[in-house]
């Protein structure tokens, strides 16, 4: 299998996964599969920048970075989170072991393959991507806590437009029936 073809397969299949997913849980991790994509491309570029790895191929119209950051990462993380978000002993045991996986297995692989060239070590990767998680985990909590208050309404109608705010029943008023 050519290198462009089996990267063009980390940025596509991933996502088919998804269909096996509920819609509503795709909606409710997406947020942060947005936010590692976000958080990897910038450890990506920091990397190249600090010449703890460089990228020798890539995809069009990508030019620095490796297209698992648009398509595996982001979907791996969105089915981590999917079966142990509200554990997160259980979250990090599980996490722990994806970060082994891909830096000690799969960024050599990628290696070998004449990918990536890796400089730093695969300790100091797994160290990067485990922070990476830490910070993904954070980011979720944070964003279910911001849902539940808007849910709860606490705020939620008070940034509300006029016209969306709810009317209060007028006995009087015979439009509010319609």
């Amino acid at each position: 299998m050519s290198n462009n073809l089996l990267l063009w397969s980390f940025v596509v299949l991933p996502w088919f996964t998804l269909v096996l997913m509920k819609k509503r849980d795709i909606k409710r991790y997406m947020p942060a599969a947005l936010f590692t994509i976000v958080t990897t491309s910038l450890v990506m570029e920091s990397g190249i920048t600090m010449k703890l790895w460089y990228i020798r191929e890539t995809v069009y119209p990508l030019k620095e970075t490796i297209p698992y950051v648009y398509g595996l990462a982001p979907v791996v993380a969105i089915w981590v989170l999917r079966y142990t978000y509200r554990s997160f002993w259980l979250y990090l045991a599980v996490d722990t072991a994806f970060n082994s996986i891909f830096a000690f297995f799969f960024t050599p692989w990628l290696v070998s393959r004449g990918i990536k060239d890796l400089y730093a070590t695969s300790f100091s990767l797994f160290l990067i991507v485990t922070g990476l998680s830490l910070l993904l985990y954070t980011y979720q909590v944070w964003q279910d806590e911001t849902l539940v208050t808007a849910e709860k309404g606490r705020f939620w109608t008070f940034f509300q437009p006029a016209a969306n705010k709810p009317r209060f029943k007028d006995p009087e008023d015979k439009m509010g029936d319609l």
